[in-house]
């Protein structure tokens, strides 16, 4: 299988660059070490859209490497297409993970 192209939903990309600017003012290059684990994950994914569990009906979820996130995004089997709905902070609360996407 040829890997799927993704997008990120707008909010997702605001997550993503926020933690890195974070992990960057904590440790010089920390945040550079979060964009690479995140991006190889993105990979992974694309590769193998199918491999992660579905956890929210059609959404999947992917651990990032060292890191207390995880990838949440669906297929559109369709459209050839991953939406990668939230870079989320493990910590967070997990009763709103999924709230944007009841919306």
């Amino acid at each position: 299988m040829t890997a799927l192209p993704y997008r990120l939903h707008e909010k997702a990309y605001n997550e993503y660059i926020e933690a890195f600017v974070w992990y960057e003012k904590q440790q010089e290059g920390l945040g550079n070490r979060f964009m690479d684990n995140v991006e190889k994950r993105i990979q992974l994914i694309s590769e193998h859209p199918y491999y992660y569990p579905n956890k929210h009906g059609n959404y999947r979820e992917a651990k990032v490497k060292d890191f207390p996130f995880l990838i949440v995004y669906e297929v559109f089997k369709q459209k050839q297409l991953i939406h990668i709905a939230y870079v989320y902070h493990g910590k967070r609360n997990p009763r709103n993970k999924y709230r944007r996407l009841k919306k």
